[in-house]
């Protein structure tokens, strides 16, 4: 067995082969769960749980299951070099607000000109209507329903995403290429995968966020806590908005355009990730 799992390891093309494969079955199993639970809010968003388990946490588990000796430690399910970069990773996700709202705006201020005018059409109806959806699945008025939303909508993603993207792809280019090139391109495809034009840009830079601080700290449960305290802000936010205890536009939640908070946002962001690296450098793994 042993010598089987070296095999594996060595063999790129049965590795993707395995992945892919994996990914399949998990697929087609979440999207007939997804199909069985089309009913009311609730069952949608089980069936939303189940099929992001399905899609982002079962493949990478079978893939490290059969290739690897140690699959949750390789994985990235390790101590992180240093504690403090949990509690940078969580400021991180707060004092980046105005560049993600920047981010945001510029991105929904772009436009494909006059020669494709109906795919610009057809990717803002799309984006509509998953924000339509989003915005039904966040109302709720009561605990309980907060705690599901922050399971649903929070925690399952957070590990999920960060299994595939971090875990699987960002540990396989960084073994290939230049650290910088492996977040840089696992921050682009955890992007574009999510199908939402008018969203790329804040959501790249949130990868590249994860993406380093999963490196300088190499721990997969640094950015899975980052993944989720940025999904379970929104969720919470939304839930105290609903409930009329605030008053927010939740999309654009932080944004600000006074060139002052934006400037010290920068650069506490870029200071944030260069300490996050000085960390490593002390206590990082040899």
């Amino acid at each position: 067995m042993d010598e089987f799992k070296k095999n594996l390891k060595e063999s790129t093309g049965l590795r993707i082969f395995i992945y892919l494969i994996a990914l399949l079955v998990c697929s087609l199993v979440g999207a007939a769960v997804t199909m069985f639970l089309m009913g009311d809010i609730t069952q949608m968003k089980i069936g939303q749980g189940i099929s992001s388990a399905m899609i982002f946490i079962a493949p990478p588990m079978i893939l490290y299951a059969f290739t690897r000796h140690q699959p949750m430690r390789e994985l990235g399910f390790r101590k992180p070099n240093s504690a403090w970069l949990l509690l940078i990773g969580v400021v991180l996700m707060f004092v980046s607000l105005p560049l993600t709202n920047l981010l945001t705006s510029w991105n929904e201020k772009m436009n494909f000109g006059a020669a494709f005018e109906s795919l610009e059409a057809l990717l803002q109806q799309l984006e509509e209507t998953a924000g339509d959806l989003t915005e039904r699945m966040l109302q709720v008025d009561s605990f309980g329903g907060l705690l599901f939303n922050l399971l649903v909508i929070a925690l399952i993603p957070a590990i999920g995403e960060e299994l595939t993207f971090r875990g699987v792809l960002q540990q396989a280019l960084t073994r290939r290429c230049n650290v910088h090139v492996a977040v840089f391109l696992s921050a682009f495809i955890f992007s574009f995968i999510h199908f939402q034009f008018y969203g790329f840009l804040p959501r790249m830079f949130l990868g590249l966020l994860l993406g380093y601080l999963f490196y300088y700290s190499g721990s997969l449960w640094t950015s899975i806590l980052m993944h989720f305290v940025n999904n379970g802000a929104a969720v919470v936010v939304a839930y105290l908005d609903y409930k009329g205890l605030i008053d927010v536009d939740i999309d654009h939640f932080g944004a600000t355009s006074n060139v002052w908070l934006l400037g010290a946002s920068l650069v506490v962001t870029v200071g944030l990730i260069i300490l996050s690296a000085k960390f490593k450098n002390k206590y990082g793994r040899q």
